[in-house]
């Protein structure tokens, strides 16, 4: 059996091993539509200015609040599924010795990694079409037919980046304990400063200074242009190079630092 099919084989046990557990399954997909609902029901759904700045914002420029947060949720989503959800699961397998166990086995390693980041993948598309319809049916969202690919390429990009920064930070997690606390403190903050929980009423403040040298505001602005870009492709290259960029870097970081052995 070749490596690729060993690869393959893993995305679907990776996957069957995910959809045996209809209490995680289910909350993986609850969890997001509860604050797209909690957010929009917070700040109503009146219209806003996509630029703070105007003072006098013509109608052209203004989108609905759930309109705002389907794409912002949307973009919690991949991160939680992909960053969140890998640096923590795969330490705890680390710390519970299956990694180690697996590392002994036949299985290429990098077919077993291969498959748990393409299923990471594959949750985040899910999680995002999910919300989008869910937009779509009870806020009057509009689906971005005309930047669809755009949107599906952000999509992808942002999740492939996050998933290499989710396993490179588990170099620097000791044990399982302290899993949950160091990656939501490595990104609870930026959530809040990156356009996301927030919606950023001054371009100009300090926080979108430091927000902007993380990949978490970028990918928040790719993911609003590719999704309500009121004129043009709704691309964003420069915000994808940048996210496209810290995931190379956690990539390499990966390799450098991974550990299948429970750290001392």
């Amino acid at each position: 059996m070749s490596d690729l099919t060993l690869a393959l084989r893993q995305v679907r046990f990776t996957n069957k091993a995910f959809w045996r557990n209809p209490a995680s399954a289910f909350f993986t997909f609850a969890f997001p539509l509860m604050f797209l609902v909690i957010f929009t029901a917070l700040l109503g759904n009146s219209e806003q200015c996509l630029n703070p700045l105007l003072k006098h914002c013509p109608a052209a420029l203004t989108i609905k609040t759930s309109t705002f947060y389907i794409s912002a949720i949307a973009t919690f989503s991949i991160i939680t599924a992909t960053y969140t959800n890998l640096a923590i699961s795969v330490t705890f397998y680390r710390d519970s010795g299956a990694l180690k166990r697996v590392r002994g086995t036949p299985l290429p390693p990098w077919a077993y990694m291969f498959g748990r980041v393409v299923h990471a993948i594959i949750v985040a598309l899910l999680l995002v079409a999910l919300i989008v319809a869910f937009g779509v049916a009870f806020y009057g969202a509009e689906f971005p037919s005309r930047t669809w690919l755009a949107f599906l390429v952000t999509i992808i990009v942002g999740a492939a980046s996050f998933s290499a920064m989710g396993l490179a930070l588990t170099g620097a997690i000791p044990n399982a304990d302290a899993a949950p606390a160091i990656v939501n403190a490595s990104i609870l903050p930026l959530l809040f400063l990156s356009d996301i929980f927030i919606p950023i009423q001054d371009p100009n403040a300090w926080y979108v200074t430091v927000a902007k040298i993380f990949p978490v505001y970028h990918f928040a602005q790719a993911m609003k242009k590719s999704f309500f870009q009121l004129s043009g492709s709704g691309w964003s290259g420069g915000d994808l190079l940048f996210v496209a960029a810290w995931g190379l870097a956690g990539l390499v970081l990966a390799v450098v630092f991974f550990s299948w052995e429970p750290k001392r």
